[in-house]
């Protein structure tokens, strides 16, 4: 029956939400509103993703001690990948400041409550599988262009990376790999979390609806994923501290875009 559940949710039938056709400034349009839900109380939603910036350092320093430097940027990507399970409290803030409700920063953790639960886990572990498979596949790259060997300084990773024929095969082909785990998480993910958290549709039904949105907005929803990625690099620039703002702007902007993508349902 719990197997039942996250397969359909709710309801004993397979869910079909809406999808709404989208412009580019719809887009702009959930940023801005994704900002204004953050500058309602930003001291408490700063504080609620200090974890960000804290993984990030932790995941950089790891790597650099166990000398796995050619492991730091797949892993950093890789942190991006599931960034939309740890933002699941964003978007139930926003969801709760549209409804009028209480929206203090404890309420992130009313998730755990959410009857869609089990199916938000399944979802979780669906991109935590992705995430194990895009480590795999970086350090194999890795492998086969440049050898078993790590490098022993990072000096001696730039030299590789950036001195060799090998090393920029690697920058090429392990950023087209890298935009092909993106555009799958992007596709299967970009509505996938808050839809769960507004209706129980069950998880197969939310990831289709997903997809479904992103192949009906193929424009609008390629330039979100862009800026995403080009605000999370910002966010890194000043050793990780910027993503403890850009997250959550981000998170709370994906509730909004998603309120665009779906079609409310009927009363």
């Amino acid at each position: 029956m719990a197997a039942f559940h996250v397969m359909t949710g709710s309801s004993e039938s397979f869910a079909r939400p809406v999808v709404n056709r989208i412009g580019i400034a719809d887009v702009f349009d959930a940023l801005k509103r994704g900002y204004d839900d953050f500058m309602e109380k930003p001291s408490h939603y700063v504080f609620l993703c200090l974890m960000y910036p804290i993984a990030g350092v932790f995941l950089t320093l790891w790597t650099s001690g166990a000398n796995l430097l050619p492991m730091v940027f797949p892993l950093m990507a890789g942190f991006v990948l599931i960034g939309p399970i740890a933002a699941i409290g964003l978007y139930e803030i926003s969801r709760r400041r549209e409804a009028g409700l209480d929206s203090s920063w404890t309420h992130a953790l009313e998730v755990r409550h959410s009857p869609a639960l089990p199916s938000i886990v399944a979802v979780g572990l669906m991109l935590c599988g992705i995430f194990v498979v895009w480590l795999v596949t970086a350090q194999t790259l890795y492998s086969n262009l440049l050898g078993e060997v790590f490098p022993r300084s990072m000096a001696d990773f730039f030299r590789q990376v950036f001195g060799t024929p090998e090393g920029m095969q690697l920058i090429i082909w392990g950023n087209l790999i890298g935009f092909v785990f993106a555009l799958v998480v992007l596709a299967t993910t970009v509505i996938t979390f808050p839809l769960l958290l507004d209706r129980d549709v069950g998880a197969v039904a939310a990831v289709v609806a997903s997809i479904r949105a992103t192949i009906a907005n193929p424009v609008p929803v390629l330039l979100w994923g862009l800026i995403v990625a080009a605000l999370l690099v910002i966010g890194t620039i000043p050793v990780f501290a910027g993503l403890a703002l850009v997250i959550p702007i981000l998170g709370h902007a994906t509730w909004h875009l998603y309120r665009k993508l779906i079609a409310r349902e009927p009363a």
